[in-house]
């Protein structure tokens, strides 16, 4: 990496001398810094926490101009600091990096930078001035060098970034802020829109995302994360059917020719996402579908007491509405290879294979147990077709449940509707440690489910065939490793038995047809997952991967983000024989790499103001019925909920050697 010629950052000055003598600082530890795109050397970075410039040569005046500029078109106006400071800043650096007299000297920018730090209203304002009062307060004599002439100054090549905590977070890189400021402007319909541009199923996930956006989300330094997730379920509920087909259709580039055609292998969510993507670009996509509905593990893995199955539909039936086809009970090695894909013409394969097999425990007795045995898709898969009125499945008894995850906590809830007497939960670790989603913890925890931490199956008691208990042992925590991490050992002498009628182990999944795919040439990973490159590529030309496959079992939000990088980067292996530079993933990768985007707390003070939560069935009414728990809330709720959100916008720039190559997204 080039090494660092000045900066400031965090407020503290980087002394290269110090450096030189082994001095470790905050900058000295800087990654992935080497080149912006392929031969294309980073000269200057610039940030909400500061700058630092490789390039001596770099024009500073230059660079926060265009920094400055970012922040003027970014400014939602609602504070007089940033709607008024931001375009006076930008103005009077453009004035003198063009060689003209400005109507503000350097005194009268650094004045109007401290109060759009100290006075405004949200993040885009308290930070955009950080970078521009470093240089000012440390480096000004290289600014008024700079116009001293009165010349024009050469423009530099680069690019300026607006994210936030909670879009960095999102797999999707779902425009949060946004799409919050839409329904505190009372436009939901524009709101609807924001997610829309990025995945199909926002009713879905507004009912079942893990809200990774919301474990960034600033606000709970003050009391509680933004309800980001409500509030999508809010603006998907009020906006479905017609609403969001408009908008789709809105967005559907000029249809390309017939021959233009795609081949989509499963319909999850991976599946799906990549096939809505693909139709917006003009192609004809076909989605390949072994069972007779679309959805995957969303549709087989989640009950509906979570998510209704007709929700699911609606959203998924927008692939039919935008002229791509279903084609149900078509298995890969069954009814089409790849290779014959290739020969009907298709341009281009998509594998959005879920991991639908179950994974054994390896526990005595475990290889004989064939009634009362499930793992927990199995499972989840009769409960799917019990609802479905398929096959009826009624439990009774003691139900074991073997693991921590959402899976498990789906199971064991399930379990409780088809009426058990008694619904264990047996995890290794601690419940803090316990992959699921909080709230689902919390849910089944309502639902009297009895919990077993630091417990371990050690053996599966069987007579001729049928489950009849299960031996267990206790676990105790060792000390924390290097790490930090504490592991579990069993504890010497404390076997016990639990009387079990139904076990089921809810440890994992694993690609069900994965000797199918290895034999039309897709290489797997020593995981038994698709080997795929960055780009979603894989061994094959041609072929990409996504989702569960590719990742080992994740998150419905995963899966359409990996559908939507795989519809792009199919698109250019079609159009172009390769894949393009995406210059504002390379900005991601930046900031994420070294950690850009600080875990700090709100810059100005904010009126606590507790979040709205979801309605909720009684949990006494709930564990017999398999309707939706949670309900959609109201439009007053939904407005009051995105007045908390603090628009936590930050704004990072690069300048580089040369031109960066332009590409999507």
């Amino acid at each position: 990496m080039s090494k660092i010629a000045f900066g400031v950052w965090d407020g503290v000055v980087h002394d290269p001398q110090a450096e030189a003598e082994g001095a470790e600082t905050r900058l000295s530890a800087l990654t992935n810094f080497d080149e912006f795109d392929e031969g294309n050397g980073i000269r200057a970075f610039f940030g909400d926490r500061g700058f630092f410039v490789f390039d001596e040569n770099v024009s500073l005046v230059d660079a926060l101009y265009h920094y400055m500029n970012k922040a003027a078109e970014q400014s939602c106006g609602a504070c007089t600091p940033c709607r008024m400071g931001t375009v006076l800043v930008r103005d009077a650096l453009d004035k003198m990096r063009r060689g003209l007299d400005s109507p503000l000297d350097f005194d009268d920018i650094e004045m109007l930078g401290e109060q759009m730090r100290q006075t405004s209203l949200c993040g885009l304002g308290q930070t955009c001035a950080v970078a521009l009062l470093d240089v000012i307060r440390n480096y000004r004599d290289k600014v008024e060098t700079e116009i001293a002439h009165h010349r024009p100054i050469r423009a530099q090549h680069g690019m300026a970034y607006m994210t936030a905590p909670c879009i960095e977070a999102c797999p999707s890189k779902i425009n949060v802020p946004r799409y919050i400021d839409y329904i505190r402007d009372g436009r939901p319909e524009r709101s609807l829109g924001v997610l829309l541009q990025k995945y199909p199923m926002a009713a879905t996930c507004g009912r079942v995302c893990v809200r990774y956006c919301e474990m960034a989300c600033r606000r709970k330094f003050v009391d509680e994360a933004v309800g980001i997730k409500t509030l999508k379920r809010f603006v998907a509920d009020k906006q479905k059917g017609p609403q969001a087909l408009k908008f789709t259709r809105d967005m559907i580039r000029k249809p390309l020719d017939d021959s233009m055609k795609i081949a989509v292998i499963g319909a999850g969510p991976a599946g799906v996402s990549c096939a809505y993507h693909l139709l917006l670009h003009g192609y004809q996509v076909d989605v390949f579908e072994k069972s007779d509905q679309a959805g995957g593990m969303a549709q087989i893995g989640i009950p509906s007491y979570r998510l209704p199955k007709d929700t699911l539909a609606m959203e998924t039936d927008i692939i039919v509405e935008l002229g791509g086809r279903f084609l149900f009970g078509q298995q890969l090695g069954r009814d089409f290879s790849i290779d014959e894909l290739f020969t009907r013409g298709y341009k281009a394969v998509f594998l959005g294979l879920g991991c639908q097999e179950g994974t054994a425990l390896g526990i005595e007795g475990e290889s004989v147990a064939r009634d009362g045995y499930f793992s927990g898709i199995e499972f989840l898969l009769k409960v799917h077709d019990h609802v479905d009125g398929i096959e009826r499945l009624d439990m009774k008894g003691e139900v074991v449940v073997v693991g921590g995850g959402n899976v498990a906590m789906d199971c064991l809830r399930s379990a409780v509707r088809l009426g058990a007497d008694n619904v264990h939960v047996i995890y290794r670790r601690t419940r803090e440690d316990m992959p699921a989603d909080e709230e689902e913890i919390v849910a089944a925890g309502a639902e009297d489910i009895h919990f077993h931490t630091l417990t371990n199956p050690t053996r599966l008691i069987t007579e001729n065939g049928k489950v009849t208990g299960v031996e267990l042992v206790r676990m105790e925590q060792t000390e924390p490793d290097e790490s930090g991490r504490r592991s579990v050992r069993p504890i010497p002498g404390s076997e016990f038995t639990l009387p079990c009628d139904t076990f089921i182990a809810a440890i994992g999944q694993q690609v069900e047809d994965g000797t199918l795919v290895e034999g039309d040439g897709i290489a797997f990973d020593k995981w038994r997952c698709v080997s795929a490159d960055k780009g979603l590529a894989t061994s094959r030309p041609g072929v990409f991967a996504g989702g569960d496959c590719v990742t080992g079992p994740s998150t419905l939000i995963y899966a359409m983000a990996a559908g939507l990088k795989a519809a792009r980067n199919i698109d250019d292996w079609v159009q172009l024989g390769t894949q393009r530079f995406f210059k504002r993933s390379r900005m991601r990768d930046l900031i994420s790499d070294n950690r850009f985007l600080a875990s700090d707390v709100v810059e100005a003070p904010v009126r606590n103001a507790y979040r709205v939560h979801n309605p909720e069935l009684d949990p006494e009414l709930r564990k017999h019925m398999f309707g939706e728990v949670e309900q959609t809330i109201c439009e007053k709720e939904a407005y009051a909920e995105a007045q908390r959100c603090m628009r936590c916008y930050r704004i990072y720039s690069v300048v580089t050697q040369h031109a960066i190559p332009e590409g999507a997204s």
